[in-house]
């Protein structure tokens, strides 16, 4: 069993990673309606993505014999005005994932929960390559401006993104 601060956290981290799916799925349906079948490739595997690692904490909580609790999910939005726009406001989402993570890190150290820790590396690692990616994109559409030529470019090249399930 877990420290019940711990398992509460884990619990809310749970509700943050699939309100962050959907976050994702909305921005996939969004750009899919646009036209840009390739940004809405790269942000549905990003919603895959937030489900394994939702699914993964919830694996966790019941090898420590803890109860998962699932709580409603806020709504998100569900438009952007540009791909740019939805980039940065990604960008954003990721730095507050990426404490959140780093917050129940420090909390697995303060209570000495050493395997939750452990688990909770492949997160920190996970959130390291999420930044860095999401700044590639952005500085890419920065770049492209207002050149559609780029634009298909680079949608093609987010289209071609596959899926493969994160090791946690």
């Amino acid at each position: 069993m877990l420290e019940k601060k711990l398992e509460d956290a884990l619990n809310a981290q749970i509700n943050a990673e699939l309100w962050s799916a959907y976050l994702y799925l909305s921005m996939s349906l969004h750009f899919e309606h646009e036209g840009r079948n390739g940004i809405a490739n790269w942000f549905k595997i990003q919603f895959q993505e937030e489900q394994a690692h939702a699914l993964a904490l919830m694996d966790y909580l019941n090898a420590r014999d803890c109860k998962v609790v699932l709580k409603p999910i806020a709504e998100v939005p569900g438009s952007w005005d540009s791909p740019l726009a939805a980039f940065k406001a990604t960008l954003e989402h990721e730095k507050t994932v990426t404490a959140s993570i780093n917050a129940l890190y420090a909390m697995a150290e303060e209570v000495k929960d050493f395997a939750t820790r452990q688990k909770l590396n492949t997160f920190v690692a996970e959130q390291v390559e999420e930044e860095e990616t999401v700044r590639q994109i952005i500085d890419d559409l920065s770049l492209i401006g207002d050149d559609g030529t780029g634009l298909l470019q680079l949608d093609r090249e987010l289209g071609a993104r596959i899926y493969t399930a994160p090791q946690l």
